[in-house]
């Protein structure tokens, strides 16, 4: 019996033939690892880049966004777990290798393309080929990750990677294990690996009661990206509601979010939103300079930005990201 071993995420599954490992689409044939789902997405669909959420990145502009069956982590709250826990045969397909794909956005007037939903980890092969086209044909790519791979092929990645909002669940190696399946050291590599490349990283962290409403836990994450990612790194607080295997947790308060971002303010974060909740501000950017409301979100609803090139215009003072 030929075993084959993954050596694309952390968990290097060693596969025997004819199997998959966790994520559930790479599977060993005849001794060759094959990742069965390259030019088969389950979901291709243009959405605001507010969705991904990117804030800092071409705010208001429509990006294609598309996702495989599959993925290496196993969380108790996904929001996808539909396609994300299921075996690529249960779930229908389009047949849209990575030309198929530059061209549908050329055709819905799309700049940019992200790889979403599920994790464009596992589906690497697929992603990957399609941002290095997308790249060639001045498109731009975006990843939607939880960001648990193994640096070397994440680093290729980044390569060829605009922008990317990260998954960093909990600050907390035993909640990730208990929750995600996973681990926290290689999320935290990953999103230095991507600020290295110079990928336009904003980061999001799911505050669940009882879990990752923690305040000393999330001071200490706020303090890593401040030092480690830079203080203008944008920080969205998400609101969870009650998913797949996590339905008894009730969801989060309007309060716990806002009590997130004062402390994410404390330690000195410059871009802090809420997300999955209406709040009078939590989703608008804000100068911070001269405190100037530099661009209004209302839901996937964005105001032309305040900003001349990527400077707030009642101070001059630069704001971090992609504008144009």
């Amino acid at each position: 019996m030929s075993f084959v071993t993954c050596e694309l995420c952390p968990k290097l599954c060693r596969i025997a033939p004819g199997q998959s490992g966790e994520c559930r689409i790479r599977v060993n044939l005849d001794g060759t690892l094959r990742a069965v789902t390259f030019g088969r997405p389950c979901s291709v669909h243009v959405d605001p880049i507010e969705k991904k959420p990117l804030f800092h990145f071409l705010p208001g502009t429509p990006i294609l966004s598309l996702a495989t069956v599959g993925c290496n982590l196993h969380c108790r709250n996904c929001q996808n777990w539909e396609i994300s826990q299921a075996n690529p045969e249960e779930e229908p397909a389009y047949h849209l290798p990575p030309e198929k794909l530059i061209a549908l956005a050329g055709d819905e007037r799309c700049r940019s393309i992200a790889y979403t939903y599920t994790d464009p980890v596992v589906y690497y092969e697929y992603a990957l080929e399609t941002a290095e086209r997308a790249r060639a044909a001045n498109l731009k790519n975006v990843l939607v990750t939880a960001g648990y791979a193994n640096p070397a092929p994440w680093r290729r990645l980044a390569k060829v990677t605009d922008a990317a909002n990260i998954d960093l669940k909990f600050f907390s190696d035993r909640l990730y294990r208990e929750i995600t399946g996973a681990t926290l050291a290689p999320v935290l590599t990953s999103l230095e690996i991507a600020r290295e490349e110079g990928v336009w990283v904003e980061v999001t962290n799911l505050v669940i009661p009882g879990y990752s409403d923690d305040r000393p836990m999330i001071r200490n994450m706020c303090r890593w990206i401040r030092d480690r990612l830079g203080e203008e790194t944008p920080l969205h607080f998400s609101r969870f509601y009650p998913r797949f295997r996590m339905k008894n947790v009730p969801p989060t308060p309007t309060e716990t979010l806002v009590a997130a971002r004062d402390v994410a303010k404390e330690e000195g974060l410059r871009h802090v939103y809420l997300g999955n909740v209406l709040h009078a501000d939590g989703e608008c950017t804000f100068c911070p300079g001269c405190g100037a409301r530099v661009i209004e979100r209302v839901g996937y609803r964005v105001r032309p930005p305040r900003l001349f090139g990527d400077r707030c215009r009642e101070c001059g003072r630069a704001i971090a990201g992609v504008w144009r």
